[in-house]
């Protein structure tokens, strides 16, 4: 796995790192813009594909309910 040094996906890792986690994914929503965007990480490999699948369907299902 290619290390990311994106400040978001840093974060993920350490709350990863902190509380014992091998996969973290951060949704972040600012109310005042809509705008939306996330972070995954995931400890290897396969992890972090199954972090990114994973967040992408939860930021996909926010999307969806935005209106409700």
């Amino acid at each position: 796995m290619a290390f990311n040094p994106s400040p978001k996906v840093a974060a993920a890792r350490d709350i990863g790192k902190q509380f014992g986690m091998d996969i973290v994914i951060v949704l972040m929503i600012d109310t005042k813009t809509g705008a939306m965007s996330y972070a995954s990480y995931g400890k290897d490999t396969v992890l972090c594909a199954a972090a990114k699948e994973l967040a992408d369907i939860a930021y996909e299902a926010i999307e969806t309910r935005r209106g409700l």
